[in-house]
């Protein structure tokens, strides 16, 4: 082991020779710290598109062919005197979903803090591969290039949904969004998972191989587990998705037939047979279903290490905490046919779904009455980190239930494909991984950018988000109960559905004023890496390894010798201190017991 170090050491002060210039330091940086920065920068960007396409479709559903500016503005040509186009809904659907799943909440969230928190948090000087870190981040960004460019093609964006289901996905002729832009949509996807791949490649290396001395696994924090879990899902589950992404190709440019069957367009058939398109299902949901946990579990991870600092007191079960991590990866990835009960499936089969889906609720109450208890009378610190993280806790529970029902073969054949789907999915997965990453940005930036984020704007942050958030989303379950179908542009042609127009302003209204107020946390975010005060070594006077770096960012992350590892990273109030908090690195006492976790 101290071999091992002392190369690092070596390797160390190799660095420090090289004057870096802005082009290796800023762009083509190699230190896991600037990548995080790289990757957070990119996935907000991404973000904000992601948001303005969904206020501009919910502001159509809201009040359908009313002309609006705003679509003259930035749809041009789709938005004909300011009335939208159905076939640019669908396309805002479509790369909405795709920014926000992809490139917001995997490559945003994970990219960001597995970059950052890795290395840092198990005592290492870098990455396993800083170059493949590199190359990581500049595919991603790549990826991102490519999507945003397919915005910009003659026939329009891809239109399938953001799930690109055949036959829309597999036939250039079925509609304008099934041309040059659904192309573009699978180059970067492609590129994208080449990314992702590199990325969970590296993240695994790194934990398994450098681990500081005595950072056994069971003392690492509950981030890295969650980080970990989540590179191994991701391993195993992205590449189905490639698979079924060239396959399509396929379909799309070479003739062959791997998801079409017999299809007829106005009368004349079609040359394709013997494919099927609930193949594609079956590929697209082997990564979707284990993708809500590869979006979740990061948000859970920073979670556990958030509440537990501003609680004050060890994290409740780490153990029952690990396990249930291990045990979400394993069931996520044979869930994946819940989404498909209404395809046609066996219903013998969609009774094992049903089981496996039922059983997967088990891990994830264990994390949520773990979380709970672990602030049942704790000395809680409400700062804008920790009222994100229990946020979390709240919306991971109400999205929770209701995929109980969706879960039941025959309660989800009455509510699937209509907006209860789309209320479910949003707050278990969306708007609790979105509040992860709050919360992570809050409580690590002082890490990331030497200054501190002003507090009272992440209070009003956080407030407006969760009163829209809920505004939002509580009443698509009604609405969706009420039979009202998901990704149509307008519903204004079925008389069944008058009755939930004024339910759809509200939303939109909650909607506006939620997005407007993402404002609010941009302007603060940006401003604070210049402007914010800046910040102690350990503001938050937390236990865990990235806290003894030093302020100043050097390559390498600590000067002189990497910290040793003499505990759990949960020591808080714990008897016998003087401080209510005990860094890792601080060797045990004559006759103090590590604690049973």
């Amino acid at each position: 082991m101290s071999a091992h170090a002392d190369t690092h050491e070596h390797d160390d002060h190799g660095h420090h020779h090289h004057k870096e210039t802005f082009v290796t330091k800023y762009i083509f940086s190699q230190d896991h710290k600037m990548i995080a920065k790289q990757y957070l920068i990119t996935g907000t960007i991404m973000g904000v598109i992601g948001v303005l396409m969904s206020l501009m479709f919910r502001m159509q559903i809201a009040w359908p062919e009313e002309p609006n500016v705003m679509f003259e503005a930035l749809l041009g040509k789709w938005a004909p005197d300011g009335v939208m186009d159905a076939d640019i809904y669908l396309a805002l659907v479509t790369i909405h979903g795709t920014i926000m799943v992809f490139f917001v909440l995997t490559a945003g969230l994970s990219g960001t803090f597995s970059n950052l928190l890795i290395p840092l948090q198990i005592g290492a000087r870098d990455m396993a591969s800083g170059f493949l870190n590199m190359v990581s981040y500049w595919l991603f960004f790549l990826s991102s290039v490519f999507m945003i460019l397919s915005l910009f093609v003659e026939a329009g964006p891809a239109a399938a949904g953001w799930t690109i289901y055949p036959p829309l996905s597999a036939l250039p002729l079925a509609q304008s969004g099934s041309g040059a832009g659904m192309t573009l949509w699978l180059v970067s996807m492609a590129i994208f998972i080449a990314s992702s791949l590199l990325g969970s490649l590296n993240y695994i290396v790194t934990v398994i191989n450098l681990r500081t001395k005595g950072m056994s696994m069971t003392r690492l924090p509950l981030t890295i587990w969650a980080f970990f879990i989540t590179a191994v899902i991701g391993v195993v589950s992205f590449p189905v998705l490639l698979s079924a992404a060239l396959l399509l190709i396929m379909d799309r440019s070479f003739g062959t037939s791997f998801f079409l069957s017999d299809i007829f367009i106005q009368g004349e058939v079609l040359h394709y047979q013997g494919g099927s398109p609930v193949l594609f299902e079956h590929l697209f949901w082997f990564l979707g279903h284990p993708e809500v946990y590869i979006v979740l579990l990061p948000a859970l991870g920073i979670t556990s290490e958030v509440i537990a600092t501003n609680s004050r007191k060890p994290i409740f079960g780490y153990r029952a905490m690990v396990a249930s991590i291990l045990a979400i990866a394993f069931l996520s990835t044979i869930v994946w046919g819940h989404h498909m009960f209404i395809s046609g499936m066996n219903p013998f089969l969609g009774s094992v779904f049903t089981f496996t889906t039922l059983l997967i609720a088990i891990p994830s109450a264990v994390k949520a009455f773990n979380y709970i208890t672990t602030l049942w009378k704790g000395n809680l610190q409400l700062n804008p980190a920790m009222l994100f993280s229990i946020g979390l806790v709240s919306t991971f529970i109400t999205g929770g239930l209701t995929g109980i029902i969706l879960g039941d073969s025959a309660l989800d054949i009455n509510v699937h494909d209509t907006y209860f789907v789309v209320a479910h999915f949003h707050l278990v997965m969306g708007i609790s991984a979105l509040y992860g990453m709050f919360a992570g940005i809050y409580h690590w930036f002082p890490k990331m950018f030497k200054r501190m984020m002003n507090k009272n704007l992440g209070y009003i942050h956080f407030w407006v988000t969760a009163v829209c958030a809920y505004g939002v989303f509580f009443p698509m379950h009604f609405i969706g109960m009420a039979g009202l179908p998901r990704r149509y542009y307008t519903n204004s042609n079925f008389p069944l559905f008058d009755d939930t127009a004024d339910a759809n302003v509200i939303i939109t209204m909650f909607a506006l004023v939620g997005g407007v107020f993402q404002l609010v946390f941009l302007w603060n975010f940006f401003y604070s890496i210049f402007y914010g005060k800046k910040t102690v070594q350990n503001p938050w006077r937390s236990n865990t390894l990235e806290w003894t770096a030093p302020i100043k960012h050097i390559h390498g992350n600590w000067e002189g010798e990497i910290p040793h590892v003499y505990r759990w990273a949960y020591d808080y109030s714990k008897p016998g201190h003087e401080e209510d908090f005990v860094p890792q690195n601080v060797p045990l006492k004559d006759g103090e017991e590590e604690l049973q976790h």
